[in-house]
């Protein structure tokens, strides 16, 4: 009888451990900085997705971003989404850790987003 106890309480809790928790926003945000705010449980089977999309407006050019859950075919995509009037070309990079899509891409402010942790802690 307790092993059909203990059975069941792995069976329960077994898909509790599969799901991933990604950071997310809503496309537009113009700074990675906004998304590492809402962190969400995604469904099984899902994995953590961060899109980076530039386009131009006249002289000027804008970099907007997302990330989410994500099922796997969409993973590894680029193609063209628009938005406010501009055509912004996009990448999907995905990971499977927990909260794995938070970091920048190199070069664009990795080391202020690895801090961003230990300024929570410290503002708590």
């Amino acid at each position: 009888m307790i092993r059909l106890q203990i059975l069941t309480g792995l069976l329960i809790c077994l898909p509790l451990a599969a799901c991933l928790r990604c950071y997310t926003c809503v496309f537009p945000a113009i700074s990675p900085m906004d998304c590492l705010k809402f962190p969400l449980e995604c469904p099984a089977g899902q994995r953590c997705l961060s899109s980076e999309a530039t386009g131009r407006r006249g002289v000027i050019q804008m970099t907007i971003y997302e990330k989410s859950c994500a099922v796997p075919a969409q993973c590894g995509l680029s193609g063209q989404k628009y938005t406010s009037g501009v055509y912004f070309n996009y990448t999907n990079d995905c990971c499977d850790t927990d909260l794995c899509n938070g970091a920048a891409r190199a070069g664009r402010g990795a080391a202020a987003l690895c801090l961003l942790p230990v300024f929570s802690l410290l503002m708590a």
